[in-house]
């Protein structure tokens, strides 16, 4: 017989800190670009921590839930991308660089805002907000690793075009319409898998 209440308990562990990560790396995209002098993201109301204005149903409820449903050995998940505007930036690629990289940095400030309660409520911690700020810690590493990768959109892939020539970048970010594709490959031949597995042992280490 299947246990509503555990699978509910055990989605609602891992979604929190779920959303909180892929929020947070979205709006601080827009911030970072805001301060750069481009408004986009906030005309469009994207400067907001309010979940309903970057839940994307794929990438934020379907996808992350089908893994945790699953087992799966990894996890992931996106919010709706923040528009950014380039054009508005003194030095494009300067601002391309530090819009990228906001993303994953403050997915790794939250892991350390997770870590930092772990080890403050370590003496009085319960099993279920020991897991909850686990689950905190490693999902938000995960989201960092993950959209640092160089495959295209990731943000990883948007640092590394900033240090490439004109038309070398050009052709590199062309691969963006494979990148789902690709994502999918090393996920079947095992390598997110294994970073994440990498991750996890971290997290642990962390924790321990």
């Amino acid at each position: 017989m299947i246990d509503i209440t555990h699978i509910l308990a055990t989605i609602i562990i891992i979604a929190v800190p779920l959303f909180m990560g892929v929020i947070l790396h979205e709006v601080s995209h827009g911030y970072v670009a805001y301060r750069l002098g481009d408004p986009t993201a906030k005309k469009a109301g994207r400067l907001s921590l309010n979940p309903v204005k970057h839940v994307d149903p794929l990438g934020t409820i379907i996808f992350p839930g089908m893994l945790i449903l699953l087992k799966s050995p990894f996890l992931f998940g996106w919010a709706k991308p923040v528009p950014i505007n380039p054009s508005y930036f003194q030095d494009p690629r300067k601002g391309i660089f530090w819009v990228s990289l906001a993303g994953p940095a403050a997915n790794f400030t939250l892991a350390a805002v997770f870590y930092m309660l772990f080890v403050m409520l370590q003496p009085s911690l319960s099993g279920a907000l020991g897991t909850f700020l686990w689950f905190g810690i490693f999902i938000n590493i995960v989201l960092g690793v993950f959209n640092l990768l160089p495959v295209p959109p990731l943000d990883g892939s948007k640092i590394l075009a900033t240090y490439l020539p004109g038309r070398l970048a050009a052709q590199f970010m062309s691969l963006e319409k494979y990148g789902f594709i690709i994502l999918i490959l090393l996920i079947l031949m095992g390598f997110l898998g294994w970073i994440f597995g990498y991750v996890r042992n971290f997290t642990n280490f962390l924790v321990s």
